[in-house]
């Protein structure tokens, strides 16, 4: 209903005199936008003075707080320190603390391994299974057997990379003969074209490669990408591309999620790890007192994990992926992937700390001098704090670290002596 009555001259100056407030704090606000230094005097005071010095730090002008944050850290835990005063005690604790910082500890399962294919390859037997980590985990993995064997045999756990090919896990390290072109170009990038587990399996050795989570089989799909299939050898290079971009863009909500769930994604991982050498361990054609693991890029990470937590491992190999971790800090977070991120630990234990928990055994460390996912310098700085701490424990020949002046990969010259040092380790 319209209101006809007359307004009071009273109410029509009220009227106007509200518009003229509007029009002015109007004007006002467009004054302080056109000069804030007069905004500033008559409201909140200025900002606390803060030198403006351009900086190459991937946190910006963060960096300097983080930096003093990671001062403060002295690696309490670390063996080269005055805390353990033998190697037993030092890996008997600092798995603690490496444990307890990936936050995942399930109860245990029987693997009730299932065998979904097996083909016969001439010298090797390759099966497909599928097996237990955890009570809500079943991992797909091939495994390959020599043939002709006599006796048992030693045996590797390939650990494939992350390379942002989450689509594919455990076939990046395998060749099938007629591999999907998106494996063809990224086994060429990354493994000179030679896939490691398939030439391991030719030199006599068991090799088990499983899906790390979450990758493979394992991966993640969205509702708007459900219209791909899950048949992967369907997939055309486009698909494989879109569906990556999709799980990397997803990366954190995976860490989130796990963060809620009350577990972390490192910890998922290196337990399936662990797990996995469980599994191997069973297998009639294994010795299971000589069992390696190999992996680059994220599989170096994960053997890094594997070496120092697992006893059971008698010669680990790490191939591009072993740092200090301070001089990371400055350029080179947007490199590395959230799984290679556990909270807590870095007060307590540096990288080569962690790979050394398996000191006295035997450790091989490869490194990339290209490798722009490290820094030169804490690549360097590894080797050496991983020597001394294997000099410390009486074992100083038991480590070996060699550099390469190449890219981040793990091509053939790298391979050759990591396969001629597994022989005479595990042969």
């Amino acid at each position: 209903m319209v209101d006809s009555r007359p307004i009071s001259r009273r109410k029509a100056l009220g009227v106007l005199g509200c518009a003229a407030s509007a029009s002015a704090a109007a004007s006002a606000s467009a004054a302080a936008r056109e000069s804030p230094a007069s905004a500033q005097a008559a409201g909140a005071p200025p900002d606390q003075p803060r030198p403006l010095t351009p900086d190459s730090a991937d946190t910006g002008s963060l960096y300097p707080g983080i930096e003093r944050l990671a001062e403060r850290g002295g690696f309490s835990a670390s063996f080269l320190g005055d805390r353990w005063p033998s190697l037993d005690e030092y890996r008997t604790e600092g798995r603690k603390l490496l444990l307890r910082a990936l936050g995942y500890n399930p109860p245990p399962v029987d693997p009730r391994p299932e065998v979904v294919s097996r083909v016969d390859l001439g010298g090797v037997i390759r099966e497909k299974i599928l097996f237990s980590t955890t009570p809500e985990f079943r991992v797909p993995a091939y495994v390959h057997v020599p043939k002709n064997r006599t006796g048992r045999l030693p045996a590797v756990v390939d650990l494939h990379s992350h390379g942002g090919m989450f689509v594919f896990g455990k076939e990046k390290v395998i060749d099938f003969g007629v591999n999907h072109p998106a494996m063809v170009e990224y086994q060429k990038e990354n493994y000179a074209g030679r896939p490691t587990a398939t030439e391991l399996a030719r030199r006599g050795y068991v090799v088990i490669t499983i899906d790390a989570f979450p990758f493979g089989e394992r991966r993640l799909m969205m509702d708007e990408d459900l219209k791909y299939g899950w048949e992967r050898s369907m997939y055309t290079l486009r698909d494989v591309r879109v569906l990556n971009a999709k799980c990397r863009e997803k990366e954190s909500a995976v860490v989130k999620s796990l963060t809620y769930a009350g577990a972390t994604w490192p910890g998922v991982v290196a337990w399936d790890d662990m797990r996995t050498v469980d599994y191997l361990a069973t297998r009639p054609e294994v010795d299971p007192a000589r069992i390696g693991c190999c992996g680059v890029s994220m599989g170096g990470w994960r053997s890094l994990l594997l070496s120092g937590l697992d006893d059971r491992i008698a010669a680990g190999c790490v191939a591009g992926f072993m740092s200090t971790v301070r001089p990371m800090i400055r350029r080179h977070m947007e490199t590395h992937s959230f799984v290679h991120f556990i909270p807590g630990l870095h007060e307590y234990l540096d990288l080569p700390d962690v790979v050394a928990l398996r000191a006295p055994k035997p450790l091989m460390v490869l490194q990339c001098k290209q490798d722009g996912l490290f820094p030169l310098e804490g690549m360097q700085e590894a080797v050496r704090k991983i020597a001394a701490i294997y000099r410390k424990g009486g074992a100083p020949d038991a480590f070996v670290g060699k550099f390469y002046d190449v890219p981040h990969r793990f091509d053939v010259p790298m391979q050759e002596d990591a396969f001629a040092w597994f022989d005479r380790h595990l042969k």
